[in-house]
């Protein structure tokens, strides 16, 4: 319009046509093209307004999103120094926060990074076949327990197959987790058996934050031997490993948040919780309950993006071939020695300066044996033969339970009683009994064999060792008489003059 303007082409019906386009009156696009004349462009100026700068941004910071409390300083930095420009109005200061800061911005401003990721995008991984990566992780149960009467907080350490959702390995500790834990997780998710069978074998990778316990060498040795690495993910990244994170919302959302001493449970005035004195699940009971809700995910969930299949039936549709590992891997995954060899003694095998017991090592005092056991667990060691055969577990004897000592006083009398069987058996062999004489005559064994039941039964032998030797053994038959038979040699040759007696 500017330039047919220029040309002395505009008309009244280009201004209508024009005006009828943007929704405005002519009147308006005359006025426009009024003002546009002197400079030679039809974009309204800029109009001097209140924008946020990064002083606004800290102030906002300082006061937790409190844009009255900014508007206050702004004015009284605006009064205390002259040379500053106006502070408008605060309407005008809380438009400014609308226009130009995102809603993640005000949130973050206000409350943190974790306030400002929930305004994020985030992508999802594409669909994979199942053991293509599994995810790790550590919750602490929101939930008191009593252990040894004192209450507690425990801690699950998990796994989960991403294709499927299929828990995989579960571990729970009444303290904080270490190694161990995983490792003992970890196990129990590489065997197929039950309680979380047939979900297991091995992944092609592992994901987890970058948690020491994790990333140990016992954990990063143990997988590496079976090639399967460890991915470390940034630290503070829970939307990585996002299918883990929402098994630890649903667990506390579905589970947690109905057991007794919930620390998140509604509070009245003062913060007391409406039953402050509620006993507390023993851990055991806890434990039990938990994995009875794993093994519910495991069968009975619908997970939305399964499409109305549980997490065992998604994982049982999968045709992707399985990797497995045998029990003389599993007995070795994860445990750690040092190296030496020791004997088993009648105190049992000493292993840092403390002596293991178990049943199975009665009657092998004097055998070579090598020693494992899981980092941080000193209450029971793996026991295995110079050759590698897993021969058993072994307790700590000062911390046997009754139980334990009684297997083993048990295993002490089951050797007792066999030997004494043996013996009384050998006994018998020796001892030889006769018949009861009632005439002078020589003693005769009880059970002897006559000489014709002696002969019948060699013979009988004789004949089926034959035929066990030979099976196409074909006995000789009598001649037939018409047959000429053989002349010995020494009683002369055929009768010339008597051929019907050579016939």
């Amino acid at each position: 319009m500017i330039a047919l303007d220029q040309r002395g082409q505009l008309s009244t019906a280009h201004v209508r046509l024009a005006a009828a386009a943007l929704g405005r009156s002519p009147r308006t696009v005359w006025r426009w093209l009024a003002q546009a004349r002197t400079p030679g462009q039809a974009e309204p100026g800029a109009r001097a307004r209140f924008t946020v700068t990064p002083e606004v941004r800290r102030q906002l910071v300082l006061w937790g999103g409190n844009a009255s409390a900014v508007h206050r300083e702004l004015l009284q930095q605006s009064q205390a120094d002259p040379r500053l420009p106006a502070v408008p109005s605060l309407a005008t200061v809380q438009r400014a926060l609308r226009r130009d800061l995102t809603p993640g911005d005000r949130a973050g401003l206000a409350h943190g990074e974790a306030a400002r990721r929930a305004f994020d995008v985030f992508g999802q991984r594409p669909t994979e076949h199942r053991n293509a990566a599994w995810e790790g992780d550590h919750k602490c149960v929101p939930v008191q327990v009593s252990v040894e009467g004192e209450h507690v907080r425990p801690w699950v350490t998990w796994f989960i197959d991403c294709a499927t959702k299929v828990i995989t390995g579960v571990a729970v500790t009444p303290h904080a987790p270490s190694s161990d834990a995983v490792l003992a997780a970890l196990r129990t998710a590489l065997d197929r058996a039950e309680p979380f069978g047939p979900a297991g074998g091995l992944p092609d990778l592992i994901r987890v934050d970058r948690g020491k316990d994790f990333l140990c060498t016992a954990v990063t040795s143990a997988l590496g031997a079976f090639a399967v690495p460890v991915i470390d993910l940034p630290a503070y990244t829970p939307h990585l490993k996002g299918t883990i994170e929402a098994l630890n919302d649903a667990v506390e959302e579905m589970l947690f948040v109905s057991m007794p001493r919930y620390v998140h449970q509604q509070t009245l005035p003062g913060g007391r919780t409406a039953d402050p004195d509620a006993p507390a699940l023993a851990f055991e009971a806890f434990v039990e309950l938990l994995l009875k809700w794993v093994d519910w995910w495991n069968t009975e969930h619908l997970p939305r993006a399964l499409n109305g299949r549980t997490p065992i039936e998604a994982w049982r549709a999968d045709p992707t071939p399985l990797h497995d590992i045998s029990a003389a891997q599993l007995a070795r995954f994860g445990l750690t020695d040092d190296g030496r060899t020791r004997k088993i003694t009648t105190q049992g095998v000493r292993w840092r300066n403390r002596h293991y017991i178990a049943p199975w090592m009665v009657g092998r005092a004097g055998v070579r044996v090598v020693t494992r056991h899981l980092p941080h667990h000193g209450t029971s060691i793996e026991v295995f033969g110079l050759d590698g055969v897993h021969l058993g577990t072994a307790v700590l004897a000062e911390a046997a339970s009754k139980e334990q000592v009684r297997e083993v006083r048990n295993a002490r009398k089951a050797k007792e009683r066999q030997l004494r069987a043996d013996m009384k058996a050998a006994a018998k062999l020796r001892r030889e009994r006769f018949k009861a004489a009632t005439t002078a005559a020589p003693p005769e064994r009880l059970g002897a064999l006559t000489e014709a039941e002696a002969e019948a039964e060699l013979s009988g032998w004789a004949t089926s060792g034959r035929r066990q030797a030979n099976p196409g053994y074909i006995p000789h038959q009598p001649v037939p008489d018409g047959w000429a038979h053989p002349v010995p040699p020494g009683t002369g040759g055929p009768d010339p003059d008597n051929p019907k007696e050579n016939a």
